[in-house]
């Protein structure tokens, strides 16, 4: 049982890996020994979290199929393998619904449906090189406890497009099993750039009024040890799995 949570051998790429959820799970996977790529849009941000963390940049603009298909052969032409994938790169666009633009759902959908769905699709043959018997390579997609409950903010394109990736999930579960595992994990309040306005305006109120349960919001190592989990042999027999990591918000409606 010594080696249940090993992901030393593995070679991991995490999309939105410069910052927030994204940079928390690839430092995860850094500190647990695994080879780790790194991607975002924004090259100079990418390096910088890539030296920090001790992982491998590889920009790329993934709203776009063409955006994912070179991000796909920019990791060929380094690795035959691929582990894990982890789907995180992902936008939002917060205003009320009289002045919602057409242009959020263009952008919003694209990057966090699109852009997975064609990202793993460019993968499949270094993830399907690296499944084994017993140990399937691992699609990791982060959706959101918004995709499950109403959020409390006007966002719509935002929690319209994680449900949607929820689906997808289970979509692409059942199809690739038993090479390929694909679970979600939903996070709930995590700091990050898309959750600044929440602790910008007061912080401690946020959380003291706030119904998570757990009375905090979440942490680098809440969401590491979760993907970590997913990724290891102590995850290998879920596939098409939503997992909510939320303190217990989404019990509360």
């Amino acid at each position: 049982m010594s080696d249940l949570f090993d992901v030393s051998a593995k070679t991991v790429l995490v999309t939105g890996g410069s910052r927030g959820i994204g940079r928390m799970i690839a430092a995860g996977f850094v500190e647990a020994g695994a080879k780790v790529y790194i991607s975002s849009r924004k090259e100079a941000e990418l390096r910088a979290t890539a030296q920090e963390i001790g992982a491998t940049p590889l920009p790329a603009d993934l709203s776009t199929e063409a955006g994912a298909t070179a991000l796909g052969a920019a990791f060929a032409e380094r690795e035959q393998q691929l582990h894990v994938l982890v789907n995180n790169a992902g936008a939002t666009w917060g205003e009320p619904l009289a002045s919602y633009p057409e242009a959020a759902f263009d952008k919003v959908l694209a990057t966090n449906i699109k852009g997975p769905f064609f990202l793993t699709r460019a993968l499949l043959p270094q993830l399907e090189a690296s499944a084994t018997p017993g140990d399937p390579a691992r699609v990791i997609m982060v959706g959101s406890i918004e995709g499950i409950r109403v959020p409390d903010w006007e966002n719509y394109a935002y929690p319209a497009s994680k449900a949607g990736i929820h689906m997808l999930t289970r979509h692409l579960a059942s199809r690739f099993a038993p090479t390929i595992s694909v679970n979600a994990i939903a996070p709930g309040l995590f700091p990050s750039r898309m959750t600044a306005f929440v602790f910008d305006e007061d912080p401690e109120a946020a959380l003291a009024t706030s119904t998570i349960p757990l009375r905090r919001a979440g942490e680098a190592a809440d969401m590491a040890g979760v993907a970590i989990f997913l990724a290891s042999k102590a995850g290998a027999y879920l596939t098409g799995a939503i997992i909510p990591v939320d303190g217990g918000l989404s019990t509360h409606g």
